[in-house]
């Protein structure tokens, strides 16, 4: 007993010891940081630094006015007063996302990402990430987005005609939570496309589990910024206590995750039979079956995939989430407030409706769809003034040099060309505000305006995205996988109800907020009590 405790207590000692010494560097890193005289606001509160009152704002307008007052390069104060860097200069932005391996996301960032995603590709960094991307890389070619979208159309015709019934009900027009639908009709598509499984989430008399987990999961109508999240983030032993939301976080979670298992072990049973069948094996090159799931788990056992490029089943199931989560949700909330905005916008409507209808069908093609300049310029526009994802975090990995387009004075009065930042710095990548910069895209950056796409500034070029000139899909090695399903999904929506419905917002305009729980969803200021919604009178669009 004597010789338990001689050993118990160097090491209870040792423990303490160590967690005091990272708790005093903690504390004290402020006053040694390569960031601490950079310009920016004074922190508001000693436990949350300046993260209180970003989150009380609607995201990215906080920022902007920092960044109009400081300048382009700024700091501002973390959890635990801890600098955190804020840029919009895209010369250190094109540095951060294309070296992906030098920036990756912090540990408290991928902790709340897993919660949402799993480990699939959006969490993973690294080789870990590389090797994920190569394998589901084949999924998201032109080819297999041009093979879904029929797929598309299909499920935003049912969507049209949901709210057609709707309207019939009323004798002009109707109030409708877009938003509702468009959510519902998004995790259709990726039902489908993705899995080739029939959620059906627009029958009002089915029970939609995975509905009702998004709901839970995706809600930012309730709450305000609590501590305790950001403790389980920095400290795991918290991550035991578990409170009344975490325990309704973690049951939506729970079934996300029992449904996407029932999906892969359909799906792989599925594929061993066919490559039963196969006697030469599989090649990556002769894929069949166009759900995502389907061409995943095929990659990933073709024969010419060397061994330690193969995914285990559980990285396999680690995309199931992501594919449910980033495959309906941010198409969801893009296409949302492109149907705000068009009501915002009367004669942009108008004129969009006129170059639909110059097809002479009802069952586009992804051709055909992205052959329309004026949609595509109304899809642009919407993912620059609207992006589903405002904003992301990267963390340097090491000491390292930022290039800037722009200098910026310090506190001191000295000028710099470049930013030097600590490993463990961590900083953000300001999506949003970097497509509503004034500097790249002039006085009216904030307005929707689709015809600016004719003759985009010269600035716009500079913008590190992998799409469009806009940030939305960032840029890098770490580019969305998905972006091009996005886009062709969006514009089968768009093509479907803005042919059959015109527009008008139900509330107004001023009544509209956004609010960021990984995407931004609307809600209405005086009806905070339904959730988050998007209502819009619906009228049948008369042709003449």
């Amino acid at each position: 007993m004597a010789a338990l405790t001689d050993i118990v207590w160097p090491l209870l000692y040792a423990g303490l010891a160590y967690a005091l010494y990272k708790g005093v560097r903690f504390l004290l890193r402020p006053f040694f940081s390569s960031l601490r005289y950079l310009p920016g606001p004074p922190r508001s509160g000693l436990i949350y630094g300046n993260l209180k009152e970003i989150f009380a704002a609607e995201h990215s307008v906080l920022h902007e006015a920092w960044v109009e007052k400081y300048g382009n390069t700024i700091k501002y104060k973390g959890f635990l007063n801890t600098d955190r860097l804020y840029t919009i200069d895209v010369k250190a932005l094109n540095h951060i996302l294309t070296h992906s391996m030098d920036y990756q996301k912090p540990a408290q960032s991928r902790y709340f990402l897993s919660r949402l995603l799993g480990k699939g590709v959006l969490f993973a960094e690294g080789e870990d990430h590389r090797t994920q991307r190569r394998v589901l890389n084949p999924a998201f070619g032109p080819a297999q987005i041009r093979e879904l979208t029929p797929i598309f159309v299909s499920e935003a015709d049912k969507l049209r005609d949901y709210w057609d019934a709707e309207v019939s009900k009323s004798e002009e027009s109707a109030r409708i939570d877009v938003l509702s639908g468009l959510t519902k009709t998004t995790l259709n598509i990726i039902g489908w496309a993705g899995f080739n499984y029939e959620f059906d989430a627009l029958n009002p008399d089915k029970k939609n589990e995975l509905g009702e987990a998004f709901n839970t999961i995706f809600s930012t109508a309730e709450g305000n910024m609590s501590l305790w999240p950001l403790l389980q983030a920095l400290f795991p032993p918290f991550r035991l206590i578990r409170t009344k939301r975490a325990m309704r976080f973690a049951q939506a979670m729970g079934v996300m995750r029992r449904i996407g298992m029932q999906l892969v072990q359909e799906k792989k049973a599925d594929v061993m039979k066919s490559v039963a069948s196969e006697k030469a094996g599989v090649k990556r090159e002769d894929l069949h079956g166009r759900d995502l799931l389907t061409l995943l788990i095929r990659a990933n056992m073709a024969t010419d995939l060397p061994e330690s490029l193969r995914l285990s089943d559980e990285d396999v199931l680690s995309q199931v989430p992501t594919f449910l989560v980033a495959g309906h949700e941010t198409t969801s909330s893009a296409t949302t407030w492109c149907l705000y905005a068009l009501t915002q916008a009367p004669e942009v409507q108008r004129k969009l409706r006129e170059e639909l209808f110059t097809l002479d069908t009802d069952a586009p093609t992804m051709d055909e769809l992205n052959s329309l300049p004026y949609l595509d310029a109304v899809v642009r526009e919407t993912l620059r003034v609207h992006a589903p994802v405002a904003s992301t975090i990267r963390q340097a990995q090491k000491d390292d040099i930022l290039p800037l387009a722009t200098p910026f004075t310090d506190t001191r009065g000295q000028v710099h060309n470049v930013i030097r930042v600590d490993k463990g710095t961590t900083m953000l990548i300001p999506i949003l505000q970097v497509n509503r910069s004034k500097a790249i895209w002039g006085d009216d950056a904030f307005e929707f305006k689709p015809e600016r796409w004719e003759a985009p500034p010269e600035g716009a070029s500079s913008i590190p995205g992998v799409w469009g000139n806009v940030l939305s899909f960032i840029g890098g090695p770490r580019s969305c996988i998905g972006y091009r399903f996005t886009l062709v999904e969006m514009k089968a929506l768009i093509f479907s109800l803005v042919r059959a419905f015109e527009f008008e917002l139900a509330v107004p305009a001023e009544d509209i907020q956004k609010k960021s729980q990984m995407v931004q969803r609307p809600l209405v200021k005086s009806e905070l009590d339904k959730g988050n919604q998007m209502p819009l009178r619906v009228k049948r669009y008369q042709r003449a």
